[in-house]
């Protein structure tokens, strides 16, 4: 073999590996984080299945993992530091505390790791989106139903969700702006919270249905703040009407049998779907929107039934999250 066929030979020998290096890098598939504020309530099954359907449309792999209550700001952290740790592509984070979580969104985004905020506001700007229900004019749509079937009088309570949860305190924001603006024959004579657990907010309705016994309407600003109210009121074989926030097999029985009088919903399989899609489309070059708004909508009992309502509030989880 001649010295120019040995030279020819070495440079495809070490050629061959960085070929194959590059080859592999190509067909790895993306991975993107998604962590939720939570794992229990049917809110955030419903967002894991719908990144999980953009999964499967993008070609990219999700991990999925939350902490395994609402208010474990501590656990949360811990999630998503071990996310940037094994350099995921990008994290989609539903932040359980608006300042808590802005450290570890920040580090992120000094790492390269683009950060999609989903569900609730952060206090930083280094993210690539949010995408989000319209949560100030979702209590503002409380606001006018409760207006409604209380025919602009009366006194009211609100089972809070948890302070620093950016989400639901633009809600209960913008129920409280709307009610004082628009009626001035309605009073809210007391807010508790009820920390995002069923049991805790069925006892801090429970202290205020005895502690104001002639109130006439009750605002709850999330799943578990809402399933704790409607025990509350039929516990005591109560008249006072509910207005409750989002949705779930135990909400939609109490709404058929008159405990709750009506439901704001969000949609939270589009929230994980267009969250990951977001980090997708960001990953591939393209420019995505700062803000991602999602509309509310307000479902009573007579429109239940509406296949769109339907489609909404029950999207078939088992074809996403099966085993």
């Amino acid at each position: 073999m001649t010295k120019a066929s040995v030279a020819f030979s070495r440079r495809h020998a070490l050629a061959a590996p960085l070929l194959l290096v590059s080859a592999c890098n190509r067909a790895r598939k993306k991975r993107i984080g998604v962590v939720p504020k939570g794992r229990s309530h049917m809110f955030w099954q419903s967002v894991h299945a719908g990144a999980v359907k953009a999964s499967r449309e993008a070609g990219v792999e999700i991990e999925w993992n939350g902490p395994a209550t609402e208010t474990d700001f501590n656990g949360q952290l811990q999630i998503v530091e071990a996310m940037i740790n094994k350099r995921l592509d990008a994290i989609a984070l539903a932040p359980i505390d608006k300042k808590a979580m802005v450290s570890v969104v920040e580090r992120a985004s000094r790492s390269g790791i683009p950060v999609v905020i989903f569900d609730s506001a952060i206090d930083t700007d280094s993210f690539v989106t949010q995408v989000a229900t319209d949560n100030y004019k979702a209590g503002q749509v409380a606001a006018e139903r409760i207006g409604a079937i209380l025919n602009g009088k009366g006194r009211i309570v609100i089972v809070a969700t948890q302070a620093g949860a950016a989400s639901t305190m633009a809600r209960e924001q913008g129920f409280e702006d709307a009610v004082k603006k628009n009626y001035a024959g309605i009073e809210i004579v007391d807010k508790r919270y009820g920390d995002s657990e069923v049991a805790r907010s069925l006892r801090v309705a429970e202290n205020m249905l005895t502690a104001h016994p002639d109130i006439t309407g009750m605002f709850a600003s999330n799943e578990s703040s809402t399933v704790g109210a409607a025990q509350a009121l039929k516990a005591r074989q109560s008249k006072v009407k509910l207005v409750g926030f989002d949705a779930g097999p135990t909400l939609e029985a109490d709404l058929r049998a008159g405990v709750i009088d009506s439901l704001v919903v969000q949609h939270p399989f589009r929230m994980g779907y267009d969250s990951v899609m977001s980090a997708v489309r960001h990953l591939k070059g393209e420019t995505v929107e700062k803000i991602q708004n999602l509309e509310p909508r307000l479902v009573t009992k007579a429109d239940l039934d509406n296949p769109e309502v339907q489609a909404q509030l029950n999207p078939n989880l088992d074809e996403y999250l099966r085993n």
